[in-house]
This record gives C-alpha cells, structure tokens and sequence, in this order.
C-alpha cells in the first residue's frame, strides 16, 4: 500500500520528503580498470576481460551480477528482500541485464538510459522507496568495452583507429540498493532530464553531444531546489571525458557560474589519462556506477562529502540512427546525494 507521495517540485524535480537511504553498494570493475586511479576502492576486480565466459556479453552480465551480489551480502540482505530490480547496460534490448537478472525472482525492470542508466537506476528506485511503493529496490548497472565496441562501432579484432575525441567504454559495473531507512548516503531529490540535442553526428563524440543535457539538468535542479552551485561539495557528471567537461564549463560561464571547482567527471576519475590509453576519457554505464558505488558513495558515508549532485549523462544513439545521418541526443539524470 502507498502511503505516501513524493514531493514534485517543478518542471522534473521530485525532492524525496523521506530522504530513503543507500543502505549498501557494491562495485565490480575489468582488468584496465583496476589498473587505474580507483583500484583500490572496487569490491571486486576482474583478472582478464573475458571473466571467464565464452562471450563479452556473457562476461558483461557476470559482472553485474558480482556487483549486485556484493551489495546484498554487504547490507545483510537477500534476494527475497528486494522488491524491485531497476538495471540497465549499453546492448540491444538491455541484454546484459535482463540475462544477468534471470536466476532470480525479482520483480524486473529493464532500462535504457546509456551512459545516464545509473541515475536513472537509482532516481527510480529512490522514488520507489520514498512513495511506499517499495521497502527495498536495487539499482544496478555495467558495460564492457569489448561488447559495446562490437555493437557501436567495430569488433575488436577489426582493430579500427580510434580519434582523439574518443572515449574508452569501461568494463565495469555498480549496484546500490535503497532502503526507507538506514545510514547514509541518503538520497534528497532527483531531478529527470530532458532530451537535448547539440547536433553533433560524430559516434566518437559523445562528450560534446551529451553537454547541453547535463548543463540544462543541473541548470533546473538548482533552480527548482533554490540551490547555488555552493551548496554541493561535487557536481559529479559520467560520463563527459575531457571534450565534454570542457564544454559543459563554458556553457555555465555562458551563466556566469563558475563549476570548475566543483566538478569532476566519472569518465576522468576512473582512468589516468596520461598513463593509460583511453584518449578523451571513460564512458559507459559502468563508468559512472563503478565510480560512484566504489568510490563517491563511500566518501559521502564517512562524512567526506557533504552533498553531491551526481547527473550522469548517456548519448541516446544506435548504430542504425547514427549510419543515417542522424545527430545524437543527450539525456542527463540528476541525483542528490548527502551524507546527512
């Protein structure tokens, strides 16, 4: 039984009156991945990409499935406890998820969100909880490089040259499940973003087509919360890289706010883009959600940070779409994240 509604601001801000809690995540990350910046702060590493399957998209629902896994022994939860799954992954029909999810009883709901799946995962299952509609729902998602690779653009073994604007999709994935009640981190608003289109043609620049989105979620979460840029310790994008941060800096200056000091992005935290060959940054759901389940949320719950707006953000392409011609539209999920 519902017993409550959430709170609907304005113009896609939903402020969450019972602040449900993150009460466990978990993250699950590829060989490259553990060799960058992060490694340490990942639940789970895996020794090669394959993780031991016969198919990238086989090795990619494994690696959600450790994720989730993880998060449920690390809350003390089962399987019968969760209410509602909310997944989602890169591939056609969400695939790694909907395959990764079958062994279990789970009342499903595939999403497809690109790159932004996590926010959307978790914007849902916070909604879920904090309505009464759900006591627990988990959140999880993942890419894998080599599958996505097969699906947007060439096969690995085609061995294709890769442009400076590139990004390197993350072998990865992260799961979080939300409870009424519990500890921090505590999920305060979300804000649903809006389809953005900057005209952008180019597959391998996702950064400067997801932009304008990100700029325009975070622009309406402000301002339908009556918050400045000074209330966050992070505004935390994923996955802009290098071409996209650069972007969405100029488009706030166009504002006259200044976010360098507060940003960051998922797809430069979780490679060193000096040492390792990933060009303009990570991109793919994993990217985000490995970032933020291994790394930002325990951050919030030690009381590092305070408060973070994490608006992850996903180009909404297809190959088909994308060999017509077609530009790339941008969408950008906001979730605000507090230790208190």
């Amino acid at each position: 039984m519902i017993t409550k509604m959430a709170n609907i601001i304005k113009d896609g801000t939903i402020n969450l009156q019972s602040a449900p809690s993150i009460a466990s995540y978990a993250s699950a990350a590829g060989k490259k991945e553990g060799e960058g910046p992060l490694a340490e702060y990942f639940d789970y590493i895996s020794e090669d990409v394959t993780l031991g399957e016969n198919s990238w998209e086989k090795s990619e629902s494994k690696l959600q499935q450790y994720a989730f896994t993880n998060a449920l022994s690390k809350g003390s939860f089962s399987e019968s406890d969760m209410d509602f799954l909310f997944a989602g992954d890169l591939l056609n029909q969400c695939v790694a998820s909907g395959y990764g999810a079958r062994e279990t009883s789970i009342p499903f709901f595939g999403l497809f969100g690109a790159c932004s799946t996590m926010a959307e995962s978790l914007s849902l299952a916070s909604i879920f909880v904090d309505s009464g509609a759900a006591v627990n729902a988990a959140a999880v998602t993942s890419s894998h490089f080599c599958s996505a690779e097969r699906q947007f653009r060439f096969p690995v073994n085609y061995g294709g040259q890769r442009t400076p604007t590139a990004q390197w999709t993350a072998t990865a994935a992260g799961c979080a499940i939300v409870s009424p009640h519990g500890a921090p981190p505590y999920v305060k608003a979300v804000t649903v973003g809006k389809i953005k289109d900057m005209g952008i043609t180019d597959a391998n620049n996702m950064g400067a087509a997801m932009a304008e989105a990100a700029h325009d979620t975070i622009s309406r979460h402000l301002a339908n919360m009556g918050q400045s840029i000074e209330a966050f310790d992070l505004i935390l994008t994923g996955d802009l890289g290098k071409v996209g941060s650069d972007i969405l800096i100029e488009l706030f200056q166009k504002d006259d706010i200044d976010i360098s000091e507060k940003h960051n992005d998922c797809g430069l935290m979780l490679y060193d883009l000096e040492k390792q060959d990933v060009h303009a940054g990570g991109s793919g759901c994993g990217c985000s959600a490995s970032v933020l389940c291994g790394y930002i949320l325990p951050e919030i719950a030690k009381g590092n940070l305070k408060n973070v707006l994490f608006a992850a953000t996903g180009a909404l392409m297809s190959p088909t779409i994308v060999q017509q011609g077609e530009s790339i539209p941008g969408i950008s999920h906001a979730v605000h994240i507090s230790a208190f």
